[in-house]
């Protein structure tokens, strides 16, 4: 039987339009160990009638954080529709981590990150333990949204720029003609990737977001000649 632990609601940051970022931590105050680029199982239970509902969610936390944090997109589905009124306090329970979306700093020393929307998440926490580690890991991001408003952590990820050897390439998909946008436009393609990735054969590439967003840049990356051993791919939802 898989033991559900109780995480209390430490922090809601209302993020973007859609996106808020929650942070949680144990009840016990414990941390839990974990790869970056994981996800666990949140689970809410019903005070009244006791039904459970559950749903995978990526850490965009550090392994070593002692509070759990998501970037969830509040789509007012069954479950993101309890979040959307949960507070500071609530109680939520988590299992895991799973998954072998990881991130290894002694093996990958350049890499291609890809992400769709909230997929960004896993990569947070991998920019998170590259910075704490003092890593020299050469990095590209490719970072797609619907509009400009909706970068996750925006600040934080120009940062990177400073401190890490990072760069970071941003594109919209159903905006054109921005003032003041300084990425590209359109959804991301072996064209793109090419514009901006001198190199993707010689990168290990992990690529997070709905499936067939995820489908389009596996395709891509292989019409570039990158080796499918060396994409790694976490995906949710049709």
């Amino acid at each position: 039987m898989i033991t559900k632990k109780p995480y209390l609601i430490s922090e809601i940051i209302k993020e973007t339009p859609e996106v808020s970022i929650f942070r949680f931590k144990a009840q016990d105050n414990s941390t839990l160990g974990f790869d970056a680029g994981m996800f666990v199982m949140l689970y809410y239970k019903n005070p009244e009638t006791g039904e459970e509902i559950g749903r995978a969610f990526s850490l965009a936390s550090k392994p070593d954080d002692q509070y759990l944090e998501f970037a969830i997109s509040m789509i007012h589905g069954r479950f993101t529709s309890k979040l959307d009124t949960a507070k500071v306090g609530d109680i939520y329970y988590v299992t895991g981590p799973h998954g072998q979306f990881k991130y290894d700093p002694n093996q990958n020393k350049k890499v291609l990150f890809v992400a769709g929307g909230t997929g960004v998440a896993p990569f947070l926490s991998m920019l998170r333990l590259i910075e704490e580690k003092k890593l020299d890991t050469d990095i590209k991001l490719l970072y797609s949204m619907r509009f400009t408003t909706e970068t996750i952590r925006k600040d934080e990820l120009e940062g990177y720029k400073k401190s890490l050897k990072f760069e970071m390439t941003r594109s919209v998909t159903r905006e054109q003609n921005v003032p003041e946008w300084d990425g590209e436009y359109g959804h991301v393609d072996a064209a793109m990737i090419s514009r901006h990735v001198a190199d993707p054969k010689e990168r290990t590439c992990y690529v997070c977001g709905p499936l067939k967003f995820t489908k389009a840049i596996e395709a891509a990356l292989v019409e570039l000649g990158v080796d499918k051993a060396n994409i790694k791919a976490d995906v949710w939802g049709e």
